[in-house]
């Protein structure tokens, strides 16, 4: 215990004096510390409680969960409940699906550390930012200039150097970078884009959520010889896909 002090003691006596050094404030650094380390926590607990105990076991999953700073992609308003058990607001009519969710997608892909993944539905990058953790490459598309443009500024500021922003109507994917290994949408389709499944290669997978506005399971895909196997997993509820006039697919 009185190692311990004098530990704490020490340690304090170096950051004042770090700070007389640089001309820093002691006071606004240890704050920072500490909404570091709170959010930390929050991570854990959100990792522990939302995900482990419902069932999510891949451990690169739950790595990328933990080291990806949620709070960052919700507006600053929302950002005390970034760690939360729900979709939080993004603007634009978006939403940041709850981790839960953003987990469950990841996992039903069984994706691996080569694959080249297809995103349909940037929204504000959380959901890119996990699968970069995990994957080679990255490519996602945003139908709303607002909400991809920052995303992909954020992204950088990140070093997410393996994720690439388009602004698109992602029904049509991104041609130029297929096949890909696994396609993952968050918004809702009423059905499967022809497009998407060209673009998945053999032995690719997908997942979606498909169906009306207030109706809609997400519905799991694998391309074998050339024929999707489709599989419905879960009822969820996304915002609806739309083109550039705002039109529902």
């Amino acid at each position: 215990m009185i190692f311990g002090k004098a530990y704490r003691c020490c340690l304090f006596i170096f950051v004042v004096f770090f700070c007389l050094l640089t001309g820093c404030d002691s006071t606004t650094v240890g704050s920072h510390a500490m909404i570091d380390d709170r959010h930390a926590q929050e991570r854990e607990r959100m990792v522990h409680k939302q995900l482990e105990r419902r069932g999510i076991a891949d451990k690169r999953v739950l790595s990328a969960f933990l080291r990806v700073k949620r709070h960052l992609f919700v507006p600053g308003n929302y950002r005390d409940l970034a760690y939360s058990d729900q979709p939080l607001p993004i603007g634009n009519g978006q939403t940041i699906s709850q981790p839960y969710i953003v987990a469950f997608m990841t996992e039903s892909l069984g994706l691996k550390e080569t694959d080249r993944v297809l995103e349909v539905g940037t929204g504000s990058g959380y959901q890119a930012a996990i699968l970069a953790e995990i994957c080679q490459e990255v490519y996602t598309i945003e139908i709303v200039p607002e909400l991809g443009e920052s995303a992909r500024q954020l992204l950088e500021d990140l070093d997410y150097s393996n994720v690439h922003v388009k602004i698109g109507d992602g029904y049509k994917g991104w041609a130029e970078h297929a096949p890909y290994d696994a396609i993952i949408v968050t918004c809702s389709p009423t059905h499967v884009p022809e497009p998407l499944k060209d673009q998945l290669a053999e032995g690719g997978r997908m997942i979606l959520p498909v169906g009306k506005k207030y109706a809609q399971e997400l519905v799991r895909l694998r391309k074998e010889e050339g024929e999707l196997v489709e599989e419905s997993v879960l009822p969820v509820r996304f915002v609806p896909m739309v083109n550039d006039g705002g039109k529902r697919y």
